[in-house]
């Protein structure tokens, strides 16, 4: 299915590759393809593609203290306007013209086809984290790195950026635990219509 999906995607979509690769280098400096090291199954490491959204070579200084801050618990909720705890940093003054748009319509993910292609990810799945989000995993977190990472997964058809930081990892260890070919269609019909709705999207 990985394959597939893959395979048609990138045929597909390749007329918005182009347009996207245009408008992005037009809208600030930088490559349109945000490349960044993640961690797979079993802690291997990965190139992880992306259209990019934010200034070229942004400081990843803010990300990495947010978190750590929701890794821990501690009290984010001032710096997304009150709402519930979500791990996408709202207002981020690195963020594009053309970046707040990709995101919100979630076509900035478009890229990661090719992860799934080369076999680094599976439409479906945990996302991948970034190796200092691993670093402070405590024990039952690292559970989620047990598979291989996806796209889409329970937690973006759940609740999406709503849901708290803890809240998305226990969705991610109920999808691994009740895996079936059949649970992974449902996620992916769903996110087409929560793309499309822009459910929980920030």
């Amino acid at each position: 299915m990985d394959i597939f999906g893959s395979i048609t995607g990138l045929i597909v979509f390749f007329p918005i590759f182009i347009v996207l690769s245009i408008l992005i280098r037009i809208d600030s400096p930088g490559p349109a393809i945000f490349k960044q090291k993640r961690i797979g199954k079993d802690g291997r490491p990965f190139i992880f593609y992306k259209f990019r959204t934010m200034t070229n070579n942004a400081d990843e200084t803010a990300h990495r203290d947010y978190i750590r801050k929701l890794l821990t618990e501690e009290d984010v909720k001032p710096e997304n306007n009150g709402k519930e705890k979500i791990f996408k940093l709202v207002n981020d003054a690195r963020i594009t013209r053309i970046g707040c748009f990709l995101r919100k319509t979630s076509i900035d993910e478009l890229p990661q086809l090719f992860n799934v292609l080369r076999g680094d990810m599976s439409l479906v799945g945990p996302r991948p984290p970034i190796p200092y989000e691993v670093e402070l995993y405590e024990e039952w977190q690292v559970k989620r790195l047990s598979v291989i990472p996806g796209m889409t997964g329970l937690w973006q058809v759940e609740g999406r950026n709503k849901l708290g930081y803890i809240d998305s990892i226990q969705l991610d260890l109920e999808y691994i635990k009740n895996w079936s070919l059949w649970l992974d269609i449902k996620i992916l019909f769903k996110t087409i219509s929560v793309v499309f709705l822009r459910k929980g999207v920030a």
